[in-house]
């Protein structure tokens, strides 16, 4: 255990081999690549959220960002045989910051119309100064002998790269003239496709399903006289067919070692396809229940629900194809070395148990989810399956953490006191009978005080604070976490409370401080379950059913 701190602590002088995962990840050349296109990235969304009337670069940057998709895809196993140890330039990086400040100030002045610089921002000017601001980033991650090496060692990726880019740049027009349907209007081609596999599925099931199928192409408008659709844009399956891309290509990335390829690539449009099938499903599942008698189940629980099951059941297939599928998954050598730990399990099992649960119980229901008991039992049932797993961390607390989970709750209490009414659950409530109420708001209570912190600690503190910094995670110390791993962990966890991100994360980073103050686990619950259960009783004492 000695050993392994000091090592997570430490670089080597003599190499990386010794270096935790991530950090000998970043640090070498494709992991700076990936870096720079991250932070790149980052720093076209705050360019972009500053008002302007014109694009930058228009097309050019798209087929930049193809190029740069495909070098990194064709050469990415050479690469990751660079081992060298790459420092981050930080003279070039303020350089890099400094244009994007200056772009974003005279691009709010012109906006404004207060520019005595620039009355008016060239074009021409803007583009120079985002070049500027792109080398300075790429030589804050690679100096320009490391990106020489690059494209050296993976000749001919980058000749290849650019004809991707130049094709992409060719089909552009020709694929969006595609992409719109003839006639003027701005249905897409998508959306065609999408209500016509509707109509073909809900036409296999008349008339022992559904009777009396209503399908309108022109206005886009499939179902029955008792309950009736509009298959939309936003209906087609685009923005599923976008996480899913994303969610493979990450994935392949991450679990490159372990992944065969050309193979492993073609998983990606098999993704697509499955998840183009399962929004049709989806659709017309909607219709069926909307039919038989149930709206409101199926406009506030299944419609809102389904997306997100259909997606992490295409994600779990996929998941588990790279890894069991002979021709896509490395021979048990590779894949042993580079395994993850057999604790894992014991991790995040519980905690998708309980996202599992969630988008049942949440599918099934109305605007009330009568079904979040299934929540309490599923982690349950977890937390007692790998209970000899869990039994080796150490669960005792202090009052220091209690004390932590107290000032957790006035921050939330004080940030939402303005907004929080009693809301459409307290409505709910009142029209059930005094048993079914009770019953439900002990469970409630139950799975926020009890399951919810033990299952949500394992898997944020756990698992992925520790992960960042080794696949053994659970040989790292719980107080050996980074600020770098509790800042991932914290952030991940914050994204779980939507338009409360801002408030789980400051959640997540004084739960990590609990559990980094002696490396309990029972420290990072107790503090945890104390903000949550304190709001519960703010909630039932005060009836701000808004705070749940």
């Amino acid at each position: 255990m000695t050993k392994l701190k000091s090592e997570v602590n430490r670089i080597p002088v003599g190499g990386l081999g010794r270096l935790p995962g991530f950090v000998f990840f970043v640090v070498r050349p494709f992991g700076r690549l990936l870096l720079f296109a991250v932070i790149l990235a980052l720093g076209h969304l705050a360019y972009a959220a500053v008002p302007h009337q014109s694009a930058s670069f228009g097309p050019v940057a798209t087929c930049a960002i193809v190029v740069f998709a495909v070098f990194l895809g064709l050469g990415y196993t050479k690469l990751g045989q660079i081992e060298d140890a790459i420092p981050f330039r930080w003279w070039f990086f303020g350089g890099h910051l400094a244009c994007l400040a200056a772009l974003c100030a005279l691009r709010l002045a012109e906006w404004r119309g207060v520019s005595a610089l620039s009355p008016s921002l060239d074009p021409a000017m803007e583009r120079c100064g985002l070049v500027a601001a792109i080398v300075t980033l790429a030589l804050a991650c690679l100096p320009l002998a490391q990106w020489v090496k690059a494209v050296r060692v993976t000749n001919p990726a980058w000749v290849l790269a650019l004809l991707a880019g130049a094709g992409a740049y060719l089909i552009r027009e020709p694929a969006q003239g595609f992409w719109l349907r003839p006639g003027g209007d701005e249905a897409s081609l998508l959306q065609s496709w999408t209500f016509s596999a509707v109509h073909f599925v809900l036409s296999l099931l008349e008339p022992w399903a559904i009777t009396g199928l209503i399908s309108d192409s022109a206005s886009f408008q499939i179902g029955t006289a008792r309950f009736l659709v509009f298959v939309a844009k936003e209906c087609s399956g685009l923005e599923g067919l976008g996480m899913i891309l994303v969610f493979t290509v990450v994935w392949l990335i991450y679990f490159r070692r372990e992944s065969r390829f050309p193979q492993a690539l073609m998983l990606i449009p098999l993704s697509l396809v499955c998840m183009w099938v399962m929004n049709v499903l989806r659709i017309c599942v909607l219709v069926l229940i909307g039919n038989a008698g149930y709206p409101e189940t199926a406009i506030f629980g299944f419609h809102s629900r389904a997306g997100w099951i259909g997606f992490t059941l295409v994600a779990l297939s996929f998941s588990v194809a790279t890894q069991r599928l002979s021709w896509v998954r490395k021979d048990a050598p590779a894949q042993k070395e580079a395994g993850e730990s057999p604790a894992t399990g014991a991790y995040l099992v519980p905690f998708l148990a309980v996202l599992a649960a969630s988008f049942v119980s949440k599918a099934a229901s109305g605007q009330f989810e009568w079904l979040y008991p299934l929540r309490f039992f599923a982690a349950g049932w977890a937390i007692w399956h790998f209970r000899s797993e869990l039994r080796k961390l150490d669960w005792r607390f202090g009052w220091v953490s209690a004390g932590i989970g107290t000032a957790v709750f006035l921050l939330w209490i004080a940030a939402q006191r303005e907004t929080a009414g009693a809301g459409s659950l307290g409505a709910s409530l009142a029209v059930l009978g005094p048993v079914e109420r009770w019953g439900w708001i002990a469970f409630r209570v139950a799975a926020a005080g009890v399951t919810g912190p033990i299952v949500e600690e394992l898997a944020f503190r756990g698992y992925l604070g520790r992960r960042v910094l080794a696949r053994e995670f659970d040989a790292v110390p719980l107080d050996r976490m980074t600020w770098l791993s509790v800042g991932v962990s914290s952030v991940a966890f914050g994204l779980l409370y939507g338009e409360r991100w801002l408030l789980g994360i400051a959640s997540g980073l004084a739960y990590a401080g609990a559990l980094k103050w002696r490396g309990r686990m029972g420290d990072a619950v107790a503090a945890h379950a104390t903000s949550s259960l304190l709001l519960a009783a703010w909630v039932l004492a005060r009836g701000e059913w808004g705070q749940w």
